[in-house]
């Protein structure tokens, strides 16, 4: 297999698995309650009453909340299937950078932003809508773990552009 060849299929293989994530990661917002309503049984089954400070108040504190929207005004739910949707339509931009890497490396800089965005919303959001700074730790390691596949994929473009001499779009002959 040649270099280019592996390359590609290095770069393939990282963005099916941050695909695979985005889409995951999106999807669980379509059944909030439900997960809710599971991830608290699953933590008083452990016999654990906190394995985590807060943990159990706060998860059972965010499913009541849940419960009360959804029981009295479930059109504010939809706009969690908003964020499911963003979720999957952003997962579809990467079928650029798969098809043709060096051309759409913009879709994976992109990517890289919206990670490092996350750190300041979780940061400013998060008070201002009273979740717990440690919940916000967990917000921001989407951005921070988020952009590490991405980070590989765009040196593994850049590697695959020197390779084949090709050129970005916008650079001059």
């Amino acid at each position: 297999m040649s270099d280019r060849a592996a390359l590609l299929k290095g770069i393939r293989r990282w963005l099916v698995f941050f695909v695979v994530c985005l889409v995951l990661s999106g999807a669980t917002a379509f059944w909030l309650v439900h997960e809710l309503r599971w991830t608290e049984s699953v933590l008083r089954a452990l016999g654990t009453p906190d394995p985590l400070p807060g943990l159990t108040g706060w998860i059972a504190r965010v499913r009541d909340g849940l419960d009360a929207v959804d029981a009295k005004y479930p059109f504010v739910l939809y706009g969690t299937d908003w964020l499911a949707f963003a979720h999957l339509v952003i997962a579809v931009a990467f079928y650029g950078p798969y098809r043709d890497p060096v051309r759409n490396i913009w879709v994976i800089e992109f990517g890289m932003i919206a990670c490092a965005g996350i750190v300041p919303l979780a940061l400013v959001c998060g008070p201002i809508r009273g979740i717990p700074f440690w919940w916000s730790l967990i917000d921001m390691s989407f951005g921070v773990f988020g952009v590490v596949p991405l980070y590989v994929v765009r040196a593994k473009i850049k590697h695959l552009e020197s390779l084949s001499g090709a050129r970005v779009a916008g650079s001059t002959p």
